[in-house]
């Protein structure tokens, strides 16, 4: 194993939230350990977070049977469904996400990258690659595939950040009355791009399309079209989740090579490490640190009995940190073999969108690496992270692309 090996280094350097305890090398003694506070469950090691993800007869993904005041925003969102449900509308736009269909979007992958280069090296020698790259590239794509107006994209950040930034944390404990409150400045976001999408999705049921929103109004399960609201939740979902791992992982994936020179010496050098560099740094840096499983019966977990009608949020962040399964966890190792990291989850639950998120960062990075061979983080500006403590993301990294 090379690479370095200071595991505090980064998380330090640029005061990523203190909240985010697994990228300082600290993993709390017990896998699985009870929150009272917050009414929840927790499962932190690797073994234990893969076997929740892999049994969906036992744990659910409709969390919505203890938060119910949440359902109006996720009837039709295949992450709250369960089988068979899940798989029948999973298969709506399975064939989007073909490796075909995934391999075929690569030119115009690298045709909006260089155009946005383009722009921002017309106006000078700095960029930040948040809002002049990695937001608006996986943005476009996905909205292309949607049908709605990449123009629009603008509107999307306004809300996705507002809410990401809003989402109240609250314990199950509370009345449903404090939830609701803690919760209200997010869900008011999302209404706003629920609605955006209502409007889309109801000008294709009047004017037929084949982009994938017309796919899904014309879409039938079991003979039965989607209604609305399961188009416009099952939409919204391939909006957000289209774009903002990708954001994430671009991000993430420049920061760290930047932070450790050596290994970006080694992807310069050899391209074929860049496919490795990503993994690696989905792992290092996983984007989401959390998913939520509801128990269906009482169920055993790493020797810990949970009963049933239990929430539990399994840390993908942590898992991929744990030093039981990964050797070295906190050296970051663009040679890592093997690298089984779960930051796109595990199970029916995988994301759907992993390859084009893939293709996506490997396209982005080496169209970087082409045109900027002096590519670095900018002295004067220290990058900015998403504030979540379940989010672990630069929400601004400005760079220098060239020598002065």
């Amino acid at each position: 194993m090379t690479g370095t090996k200071d595991p505090t280094l980064l998380a330090d350097r640029w005061g990523i939230n203190p909240e985010q305890f697994w990228l300082r090398g600290r993993l709390p003694e017990r896998s699985v350990a009870y929150d009272p506070a917050k009414g929840v469950w927790n499962v932190y090691g690797y073994r234990d977070v893969v076997h929740v993800l892999s049994d969906p007869a036992t744990y659910s993904s409709d969390t919505t049977r203890l938060l119910p005041e949440r359902k109006e925003f996720t009837e039709g969102s295949i992450i709250s469904m369960d089988p068979p449900l899940h798989q029948k509308l999973r298969k709506l736009v399975s064939h989007a996400f073909t490796p075909k269909v995934i391999a075929d979007l690569e030119p115009r992958i690298a045709e909006l990258t260089h155009e946005l280069l383009d722009q921002a090296e017309a106006e000078g020698d700095r960029i930040d690659l948040v809002s002049g790259l990695a937001y608006p590239l996986p943005v476009i794509v996905i909205a292309e595939l949607l049908g709605v107006p990449a123009e629009d994209r603008d509107l999307f950040k306004e809300w996705v950040d507002k809410m990401l930034a809003q989402s109240g944390q609250f314990s199950l404990n509370d009345s449903r009355e404090a939830r609701d409150k803690a919760m209200e400045p997010a869900m008011e976001q999302l209404g706003h791009l629920v609605d955006y999408l209502g409007e889309h999705a109801a000008e294709r049921r009047r004017k037929p399309r084949g982009d994938l929103l017309g796919k899904l109004v014309e879409a039938e399960v079991d003979g039965v079209r989607l209604t609305d609201r399961e188009v416009v939740n099952f939409a919204n979902v391939l909006l957000i989740a289209g774009h903002i791992t990708t954001t994430m992982l671009l991000g993430n994936t420049v920061l760290c090579l930047d932070e450790y020179p050596d290994q970006m010496a080694r992807v310069r050098t050899n391209r074929d490490l860049v496919p490795s560099a990503i993994e690696e740094s989905l792992r290092f840096l996983s984007p989401f640190a959390t998913t939520a499983r509801v128990t269906n019966a009482d169920a055993e977990i790493g020797g810990t009995v949970i009963e049933a009608d239990q929430m539990v949020l399994v840390w993908l962040a942590a898992a991929n940190r744990d030093p039981a399964h990964f050797a070295d966890p906190g050296v970051f190792d663009v040679t890592r073999e093997p690298n089984s990291q779960i930051a796109f989850g595990r199970g029916i639950h995988f994301c759907l969108g992993a390859p084009l998120a893939r293709l996506e960062g490997r396209v982005a990075l080496n169209i970087l690496l082409d045109r900027f061979p002096d590519l670095r983080t900018d002295p004067d500006r220290a990058p900015e992270f998403l504030t979540a403590p379940t989010m672990t993301g630069v929400r601004r990294l400005p760079l220098l692309l060239k020598n002065s």
